[in-house]
């Protein structure tokens, strides 16, 4: 089973990748650490991380949809999250493929961004990973989301929008992901 984890930056994917591993005792892999890999080890432009992350995406696809079907063929479960899984890269994939993979999408409402950027968003932005400083100004944020939030329904993908309480909205995607795998329950 493959569990892809998507979404815009600070949305949690990692802090949502490290519960799921703790849950189902199986490991999860960064797109980041893949993307400042190829950059800095080949020294490639075409995975700058200064680069749009629609675009990145769509770059960096053929590489993850490789370690996705390798991982299903090989009966090995894992949790792949990034701002680099695209909604309409989901498709991508045989039946015999799709049924081993569950993907989520998070996302922020509007309101939960305009109550919670500096309080909620910047504070826990470095939670698991270490980040210098903010990137995107709240307007900034609330757009980033919008498009994205457009991109998922366009694509009826499974877009989790974390709009009130982000602890309590977070468990119901966990919620979500346990009744769509067949891991047994560690909790």
């Amino acid at each position: 089973m493959v569990i892809l984890i998507g979404g815009n930056g600070y949305t949690g994917k990692t802090l949502l990748s490290q519960k799921l591993l703790e849950r189902y005792k199986i490991p999860y892999l960064s797109i980041d650490h893949i993307k400042m890999g190829l950059y800095r080890g080949f020294k490639d432009e075409k995975y700058n991380p200064e680069q749009d992350s629609f675009i990145l995406g769509e770059t960096l696809w053929p590489i993850i949809k490789g370690i996705i079907m390798t991982n299903i063929e090989n009966r090995q479960n894992i949790i792949i999250e990034g701002c680099y899984i695209l909604p309409h890269l989901i498709d991508d994939f045989e039946d015999s493929y799709s049924k081993e993979i569950v993907s989520v999408f998070l996302g922020f409402s509007d309101n939960y961004i305009r109550n919670s950027y500096k309080s909620k968003i910047i504070k826990n932005q470095s939670i698991i990973e270490f980040r210098e400083e903010e990137s995107e100004s709240m307007n900034e944020q609330i757009q980033l989301h919008k498009i994205f939030r457009q991109k998922c329904l366009e694509n009826k993908v499974n877009y989790l929008e974390i709009d009130k309480d982000y602890e309590m909205e977070i468990e119901k995607v966990i919620k979500f992901i346990d009744k769509r795998t067949n891991f047994i329950q560690t909790i």
